[in-house]
């Protein structure tokens, strides 16, 4: 707890909107909803949640339920004065525009990389409350740096044009120079455009310990709290190797269910693969690249990013969000004459056929082949095997 925490003056009387993390965090969210509900529920005049998710699928009120581990019973008596909304970034009428980040703003925040004039939204429910309430862990993140805090606003509530802008700003400064760092260029976008959202905000962040639970809590102010938890997770979430291995095999947690999220274990690994290496997804369950954006991570395929740079023009008409999920998962690499070179080997062994990782221009082992007892205890022979991959970073020395 920091200094401050949850006043019942925040709250009581108010109406308050609890904004949450969807299943791709690991976080004990049952416990905390519970708990919110008996903290504050009887004295705030209403208490809803939303489901922030960004750009993954929208949930439907019976998975939201189940997400908080709301039975019928309880949803019925506990919860029965609550609403539970999930952010529906597909649909236009969702939003409301808010401000915008000047040309200016982005140029001196970027260090001159980009120069634009980006529009705000924002998921115009939150107008009907009296409180925004932000409750979510916080991990290393290769968009931000860490993860949690606004970022349950932007681009967890917010439109597409701000969340596609500062995700390619993150792609261009590449995962390495953002990923397990508190203070980047990203964080200092979704704090400004924070700044136009003319309502309280609070935040509960986490920090959620591999294998141990709930390990750290921090209450208050957003920014404050926010980087209270993002300095415990710098010190629990964050593995430092001294060598590089030739070979690495991530294996994927069930909650990432396509590779717009698996993903991820390449983006907290990529640092301790060696020059040339190898690093493998391993994700039996994953049947699909993306649900949203699949169309057009199969139409481009995954690239370095100096591809995407030296050829903007051909990629006009692709979502910048989408261009840096492409360039995450491949990693860094050069573009040269017209001939690419990644730095490292990405290899999915998923439910995803040969052909189609070949399309989208990925490696490919069939899963059934693979065994996992091959792949541990062999770090002496330059062989990594990481399981739960996607939350922890790994770095070298």
């Amino acid at each position: 707890m920091i200094e401050g925490g949850t006043p019942a003056t925040l709250y009581e009387k108010k109406r308050v909107l609890v904004l949450t993390p969807d299943a791709t965090r690991s976080c004990p969210l049952p416990m905390m909803v519970r708990a919110i509900r008996e903290v504050i529920g009887e004295r705030a005049a209403k208490l809803d949640f939303m489901v922030a998710v960004g750009t993954h699928p929208p949930l439907s009120e019976e998975r939201i339920l189940g997400l908080y581990g709301i039975t019928a019973l309880s949803r019925k008596e506990t919860f029965a004065p609550s609403e539970f909304f999930c952010h529906r970034w597909d649909l236009p009428e969702t939003f409301l525009r808010i401000g915008y980040l000047s040309e200016e703003e982005v140029e001196r925040i970027s260090g001159g990389l980009l120069k634009e004039r980006v529009p705000i939204e924002i998921n115009r429910k939150i107008y009907a409350y009296d409180l925004i309430l932000i409750l979510g862990p916080v991990f290393p993140h290769e968009v931000v740096g860490f993860s949690g805090g606004a970022k349950y606003l932007f681009p967890g509530i917010s439109g597409g044009e701000l969340l596609h802008f500062f995700h390619w700003l993150s792609a261009v400064m590449t995962c390495k120079e953002i990923i397990g760092k508190k203070e980047t260029p990203v964080r200092q976008v979704i704090h400004k455009a924070m700044e136009k959202i003319n309502l309280p905000i609070h935040c509960l962040a986490m920090v959620v310990k591999p294998d141990a639970g709930l390990y750290g809590f921090f209450a208050g102010d957003v920014k404050a709290a926010w980087s209270a938890a993002a300095d415990v997770s710098s010190k629990v979430h964050i593995v430092v190797k001294k060598k590089p291995y030739r070979t690495v095999l991530g294996k994927a947690p069930e909650m990432y269910d396509e590779i717009w999220t698996g993903g991820k274990v390449m983006y907290k690994l990529e640092q301790v693969v060696a020059d040339g290496g190898k690093l493998i997804i391993y994700a039996p369950h994953i049947d699909r690249v993306s649900s949203t954006w699949g169309d057009y991570i199969e139409k481009i395929g995954y690239h370095v990013r100096d591809y995407f740079l030296s050829q903007m023009g051909n990629f006009k008409d692709v979502p910048r969000g989408v261009l840096a999920h492409s360039t995450h998962v491949c990693g860094t690499g050069i573009y040269q004459n017209g001939i690419e070179k990644p730095r490292i080997q990405v290899v999915l062994a998923t439910a995803i056929p040969k052909e189609k990782c070949e399309q989208i221009n990925l490696g490919y082992m069939n899963p059934a082949e693979i065994r996992i007892p091959d792949y541990m205890g062999k770090e002496d022979e330059g062989v990594l095997y990481v399981d739960h991959a996607g939350e922890i970073l790994y770095r070298l020395e």
